[in-house]
């Protein structure tokens, strides 16, 4: 093998690694979507069911959660869009000693933390609200607004890099010569600047859409009382989850897909007809012109119309298709592996009882038939119960030796030869 299959065959592992580090917990997740337990998981695999997505739609706090996302959404990608226009306009005709000034400036709410923007928004909109008077229930307390701004406060910087790399690219002497033929200010920007930014303003629109979408850090201090999708998943983690959550998870990941491959088929579909237009005659051109096998060539399109006729059978199916006998079964099976591993437990309590049993009573006849063990203690027998008991049966005779290990100094006799 040649070193340059040697490097085409790593570039295709290490991609391939990549890819299922980056897309394997999507998968697994959108597996669970489909199984019967009622907890999210891809094995072991019991019944194919689509009830999940059924409680999906049927969850209010998620459903609430979802179109407060949406009109946060909407709101942040309004107000973000503008500011970041505005910012890459101001940007490109600054003076240029300013310019990397300004452009820090703008840059820096990307760099602090989700947790402080929100805090500060939240500290800030209620000490104006303090000074003009109003009511705890004024818009400037509302959770909508207080997320909106908040969240715009760094998603514009993003918008604006966006604006900035596309303006780049715009030749001023447009403008001019607009201006130069009679336009105003406002009818330069709106004919001629504006359809030229609007690739990029799309492009901006759609990443603050979906960095609003999924913020979290700077929502849970400003939501108030519009808790955002983000908000109520981690609020249902936090208590237990289902698989409805899994069902949401496949439903994002499919329409992600959806307009990825829509948006790839239709720049695919405007190159070929640039294509053919290089080589279309005047009548052609004056007319509509016909690419042949626009869908064929297309991969995108292709994958997309496989995905529209996947989608369409896999709902066709849930409206036909009950799992309850399957579950049923597996339930019947589950039960009846638990009783077999009850009456194994009991087996085993059962049978080590009886060793138990067996083993006291072998110990147990081995210590009557023991013979009487000596009680040698190193103390002289002084603790022997027998040498009490020979003490308290019979009165000490005379002469007898009392030798205690302490001179015969507590003997009772002792006393009575002293007294005398």
């Amino acid at each position: 093998m040649t070193s340059d299959k040697i490097i085409r065959v790593s570039i295709w592992v290490y991609l391939g690694i990549f890819f299922a580090y980056l897309l394997g917990p999507l998968v697994v997740m959108s597996i669970t979507a489909f199984n019967s337990p009622s907890f999210p998981r891809a094995a072991p695999w019991e019944c194919l069911t689509f009830e999940w997505f059924s409680a999906l739609f049927q969850d209010e706090r998620i459903l609430n959660g979802i179109k407060n996302s949406i009109l946060v959404g909407m709101g942040t990608v309004v107000m973000s869009v503008a500011m970041g226009l505005a910012g890459a306009l101001m940007l490109t005709q600054i003076w240029p000693k300013l310019r990397a000034t300004y452009y820090t400036i703008i840059i820096a709410p990307i760099l602090i933390p989700g947790v402080v923007i929100g805090i500060s928004t939240l500290v800030f909109w209620d000490r104006i609200n303090r000074m003009l008077g109003l009511g705890a229930d004024s818009f400037l307390s509302n959770g909508l607004f207080l997320t909106i701004i908040g969240q715009s406060t760094f998603i514009a910087s993003y918008c604006m890099l966006v604006l900035v790399a596309r303006l780049q690219r715009y030749d001023i002497a447009l403008t001019e010569a607009a201006l130069d033929l009679g336009a105003t200010h406002a009818q330069a920007f709106r004919k001629v600047l504006m359809p030229f930014m609007m690739p990029a303003i799309l492009s901006a629109a759609v990443l603050a859409f979906l960095a609003s979408f999924e913020n979290y850090n700077t929502t849970t201090f400003t939501f108030g009382e519009y808790p955002t999708l983000t908000i109520e998943l981690a609020q249902k983690v936090r208590y237990g989850i289902t698989p409805a959550i899994s069902a949401l998870a496949f439903m994002i990941v499919a329409l992600t897909v959806f307009f990825a491959l829509l948006n790839e088929a239709n720049i695919k579909r405007k190159a070929m007809i640039a294509d053919a237009r290089k080589d279309a005659t005047v009548g052609e051109l004056a007319g509509k012109i016909e690419v042949p096998g626009i869908i064929s060539r297309n991969p995108a399109a292709i994958a997309l119309i496989v995905l529209l006729i996947g989608t369409v059978t896999v709902i066709g199916s849930a409206m036909t298709y009950s799992p309850a006998q399957c579950i049923a079964g597996v339930q019947e099976q589950k039960r009846i592996e638990t009783e077999k591993r009850i009456q194994e437990l009991k087996d085993k309590r059962a049978k080590d009882a009886a060793e138990k049993a067996a083993k006291e009573g072998a110990e147990g006849g081995a210590v009557t038939s023991a013979p009487k063990p000596s009680n040698n203690s190193g103390f002289g027998n002084v603790f022997a119960p027998s040498t009490l008991q020979e003490d308290e049966g019979a009165a000490p005779e005379a002469g007898s030796s009392n030798n205690s290990g302490f001179g015969n100094v507590f003997d009772p006799n002792a006393l009575n030869s002293d007294d005398n």
